[in-house]
């Protein structure tokens, strides 16, 4: 490759940093290497080496100093001019009058013993530099292609890949003649940072001359987009009383600039602290991540419960006169912890309560808590520790003010204690928390007064249970009732009765200030006595006449007594009248019931009394002889009383059961005979012809004037069913058939009207219920009612008015025939027959 003269640019030194050294895409070790080369000629045969030096950041200042440069006020940097290298980005130093030459790779064939020939190309082709957002002008030349043999033919070139011949299309040109490959618009290497095309060169008839060849070309990235937070909101909490150091929360931003370079490295830090107690600077944020911690102590949520933070963040690494910014705000919350234990207003608090009351509030006992309300470490705990030893007082806590209301649980007696000192302690549900040299409660004495009022007397024993038989004669002293008044010197017992039907019962009172009550309750249990006779149930039963189908009778006893003058009972048959024991037997089933059976083989249907005697288990017993009335009856073999026999054992004798049976038969043959007349008549009725009209009939009816249909549903009607019909096609076509009497006739106008084909019944009722049901089996008629014509004689005379025939007495016409028509027509032939001439 040749010698190249090499530009120089004379930069002032402050401006090396801006221009230079602090630019991402600019290769800084190349420049030092070019100004090293300057000095060095004899190196400069190695500059190609230099395109393959791999591009990387360089903004350190201190380096010039290790190379010689930093003594001198100005340098004159020699830069190589090759289009492409995209030292200056955006500006028209990129549109060069001689672009960089790049080349097909020439082929060395190297000859073996066997006769292969091996290939081998001359070097990689290194990858092009473009920087994003050149201003042009556009079409922007970057290199120019040329193949060794375009001196002995024509060649033409293009490019293929994606920024050329595939999407996005049309970014890289190239003059097929010439070989120059152009960009055609600004490119962005946030949308795409590099390319892969391929050089082609082939001759005018299309053949390949060359092998094609990678091109490959980067975007040198701009710092042309601001560092973009993901949220312009940051919520975060740290406890009060922190130490410094703790960690808060991290903020996070995105820059789309490349992340290699500085343009894409991002530097964080807090522009402003609302409010600024106790110091401005409570936070710190760490540059490279974001995370936000505490740097000084005394942070109290007391004082302040939120701090805002305006956080700031900036590419080239944080430089303020070239990097872009951009803020955002992080909300620090202060989070309550115990650090305030609660404090009493006072050290003593008065109060006092009447004795005797429960539920009554005796003192509110305030207090003060500069924690977080209605939490753990603001809710109070009230505890006694001492002056109420038998529990008569609990202390409460209000939810919503805090406060603590001593309470009485159990009732107090003036005369056992008038006065009470409490001592009460008051902490919080959560603890204190570490390193509070406070002291996590605090006390204080409440002194309560128990207020002496005027009890009402009491009895030692209530209830005062008493017991005795019953039946005491009236006036009989039961017992003593004795009242004691619990107060002293207070007040006199008197002594009030009050009178119950069949008891005397007295009551007391204390004449005191004010007077009060006092009321015991005496059980009076009375024992019972046997003064009353069991009674036989049940007092009648039923018995067959047979012994061996019929089944016992279960008795038992009914006492009024109560236990043990109750059962269990004895039941016995007297020994008189004897056939009691004669006839019956009684066995006993349980200490309640026995069973009475009969103890001969038969005996006679009838009504039987039997005696049977009933004793109870009273001290001493009581007997009662009582009756039980037994019906004996013919049985069935199931055991069960025949009518026969139940009638005869009622009383009823034989002829009485047959003057019965009599009566029901002459009543049942009275009802079937009217009924017989009823169906007669009916049928009488039915078959027998109308002698007179009914419209003539004087006697009283039921007359049906008329009937206009069903109200407002049958309003809604076609009037056109009741106009002659203008066509005949619905009538033509019906089948043979009962046919409607109200339609029209199927006839010409100009033929005579013919008459219908159903001949005319006698009966004009027949006639009209012929009609009636050939309408209504007709499917064309309407729902509702219409006028229907019975007979149809057509709509005019084809004959003309018979006014215009004239009279002939020439005697030529012949009327005899009328004669032959029947008594009917005998006047007519008289006038104008043989009869005139008689």
């Amino acid at each position: 490759m040749p010698r190249r003269s090499l530009p120089c640019l004379a930069l002032n030194w402050q401006a090396i940093p801006a221009t230079v050294l602090n630019r991402g895409p600019i290769e800084s070790l190349c420049i030092i290497l070019y100004i090293y080369i300057q000095y060095r000629p004899k190196v400069w045969k190695h500059s190609a080496l230099l395109l393959l030096i791999k591009p990387f950041l360089f903004n350190k200042l201190s380096l010039c100093v290790n190379i010689k440069i930093c003594f001198i006020w100005s340098v004159r940097i020699c830069f190589p001019q090759f289009a492409g290298d995209g030292v200056y980005g955006g500006s028209s130093h990129n549109h060069y009058q001689n672009p960089r030459l790049i080349t097909f790779p020439r082929q060395h064939q190297h000859s073996s013993s066997n006769g292969l020939r091996r290939q081998k190309r001359d070097w990689v082709i290194p990858p092009i530099n473009v920087p994003e957002n050149s201003r042009g002008p556009f079409p922007q030349v970057l290199v120019r292609i040329q193949s060794d043999q375009d001196k002995e033919i024509e060649i033409r070139y293009s490019i293929t890949g994606a920024g050329a011949d595939q999407p996005p299309n049309d970014i890289y040109i190239i003059d097929p003649v010439t070989g120059k490959m152009s960009v055609t618009k600004p490119l962005d290497r946030e949308e795409r940072a590099s390319y892969h095309l391929r050089a082609h060169a082939v001759d005018i008839n299309g053949n390949q001359m060359e092998p094609p060849i990678d091109l490959y070309i980067y975007v040198i990235d701009m710092n042309d987009n601001r560092p973009e937070f993901k949220n312009q909101v940051y919520n975060g909490s740290v406890a009060e009383v922190s130490k410094p150091g703790t960690s808060v929360m991290q903020v996070t931003a995105f820059d789309a600039d490349d992340s290699t370079t500085a343009n894409g490295l991002v530097h964080y830090r807090i522009l402003s602290q609302t409010p600024h107690i106790p110091i401005p600077n409570m936070f710190t944020i760490n540059g490279a991540t974001g995370e936000i911690s505490t740097i000084a102590s005394g942070i109290d949520r007391e004082k302040v419960s939120q701090y805002a933070i305006i956080v700031q963040a900036t590419d080239m690494e944080g430089s303020l006169n070239f990097g872009l910014s951009n803020t955002a705000t992080a909300l620090i919350s202060i989070t309550d912890i115990n650090d305030n234990p609660p404090e009493l207003d006072s050290k003593t608090f008065q109060g006092e309560v009447p004795e005797n009351a429960v539920g009554v509030v005796v003192a509110n006992l305030t207090v003060r808590d500069k924690d977080q309300p209605h939490t753990p470490n603001w809710n109070a705990v009230y505890r006694i520790t001492g002056g109420d030893q038998m529990g008569h007082f609990a202390i409460r806590t209000d939810e919503i003010t805090n406060d603590g209301r001593v309470v009485v649980v159990k009732p107090i007696d003036y005369e056992r204690n008038n006065a009470f000192t409490l001592m009460v302690v008051v902490s919080n549900q959560a603890h204190l928390a570490s390193g509070i040299p406070s002291s996590p409660s605090s006390s204080a004495a409440v002194a309560i007064t128990v207020l002496d009022i005027n009890e009402a007397p009491v009895f030692p024993s209530n209830p005062k249970i008493i017991r005795f038989e019953e039946g005491v004669p009236a006036d009989t002293t039961l017992a003593t009732f004795a009242a004691l008044d619990p107060d002293q010197f207070s007040g006199q017992i008197h002594k009030l009765y009050d009178h119950y039907p069949r008891l005397s019962l007295s009551s007391f009172c204390l004449i005191g200030s004010p007077p009060a009550t006092g009321t015991g309750t005496l059980q009076i249990y009375l024992i019972d006595v046997n003064d009353n006779v069991p009674v036989l149930v049940p007092q009648e039963a039923l018995v067959c006449e047979r012994s061996r189908h019929g089944y016992p009778v279960n008795i038992t006893a009914s006492d009024l007594d109560s236990e043990p003058n109750a059962g269990p009972y004895v039941f016995e048959l007297p020994s008189y009248p004897s056939s009691a024991r004669r006839n019956w037997t009684i066995s006993r089933l349980n200490g309640n019931y026995a069973q009475l059976k009969l103890r001969i083989p038969y005996l006679e249907a009838g009504m039987y009394r039997v005696p049977i005697l009933v004793s109870d288990s009273g001290n001493p017993p009581l007997s009662n002889t009582s009756v039980l009335k037994v019906k004996v009856c013919p049985c069935d073999e199931n055991g069960d009383c025949t009518v026969i026999g139940a009638v005869t054992v009622a009383g009823l004798g034989t002829g009485a059961i047959i003057t019965i049976l009599i009566c029901i038969i002459i009543l049942l043959s009275m009802v079937l005979f009217f009924v017989v007349w009823v169906k007669r008549r009916e049928k009488e009725r039915q078959t027998k012809p109308l002698l007179i009209d009914p419209e003539d009939d004087v006697r009283d009816n039921i007359l049906k004037y008329d009937e206009e249909g069903g109200g407002e549903e049958d309003q809604d009607y076609d009037l056109s069913q009741l106009q002659q019909p203008e066509s005949l096609d619905h009538i033509m076509s019906k089948p043979a058939g009962v046919r409607r009497v109200d339609e029209r006739p199927v006839i010409l106008e100009s033929q005579y009207p013919v008459r219908p084909t159903v001949p005319h019944p006698g009966d004009i009722g027949e006639f009209i219920i012929d009609g009636l049901r050939a309408a209504d089996n007709d499917p064309t008629a309407p729902p509702y009612d219409s006028l229907l014509v019975f007979d149809y004689e057509g709509s005019g005379s084809t004959a003309g008015s018979v006014s215009s025939l004239g009279s002939s007495s020439s005697g030529e016409q012949d009327y005899d025939y009328l004669n032959d028509w029947g008594p009917r027509f005998k006047k007519l032939a008289d006038l104008y027959g043989g009869g005139g001439e008689d």
